[in-house]
């Protein structure tokens, strides 16, 4: 099984890329599900803060990869040929993957503050914001958990600073490069 993994700041494209990978028949694992799962058995508000708080209690209970070995069992449960884990936020988890599956390939998005921010306003999932202070604390947050670290580790880069058109059309010719498409 090949595992690729996309990692990026907020609001970079990481939901995009994984939507465009799962239209071309790609499975896709989500990190933040296994969050938004923990907060939801927990009966609490789906919302930044419970988010945030819960995934950095389960990083200290399990360690900074607790996140990556929730998503584990469910990428091998898939049992596809290419899988993808959509939103790595630290090097720690890069690390856990690289050990389960040889070959992993990290991709990064890379997109500029006020694009991220623009985007966060226009989709208004409930743990948002629209404000730029509260993306620069969200941005902090996640550089804590090893994120830049994780972004410096990346084996392919990918801009998304353009139309959503431009980005389909370039993730859609990388993932066709990365299944062995002729």
């Amino acid at each position: 099984m090949k595992v690729i993994g996309v990692v990026g700041m907020p609001a970079s494209g990481k939901g995009e890329f994984s939507r465009i990978a799962q239209e071309a028949g790609i499975p896709v694992i989500v990190m933040g599900d296994m969050i938004r799962k923990a907060v939801r058995e927990a009966g609490l508000e789906p919302n930044d803060t419970n988010f945030g708080a819960t995934a950095n209690r389960l990083r200290a209970e399990r360690g900074m990869d607790a996140i990556a070995q929730l998503c584990v069992p469910e990428i091998r449960r898939l049992n596809a040929p290419l899988a993808l884990v959509d939103g790595i936020r630290g090097d720690t988890e890069v690390a856990l993957f690289r050990k389960y599956f040889e070959g992993f390939t990290l991709i990064s998005i890379e997109s500029p503050f006020e694009k991220r921010l623009d985007r966060i306003a226009a989709r208004a999932r409930s743990d948002d914001f629209t404000t730029a202070d509260a993306l620069k604390n969200r941005d902090q947050r996640e550089l804590g958990w090893g994120l830049g670290k994780a972004l410096e580790q990346a084996d392919i880069r990918i801009r998304n600073e353009g139309t959503l058109e431009e980005f389909e059309r370039d993730v859609k010719h990388l993932l066709g490069e990365l299944r062995g498409d002729p």
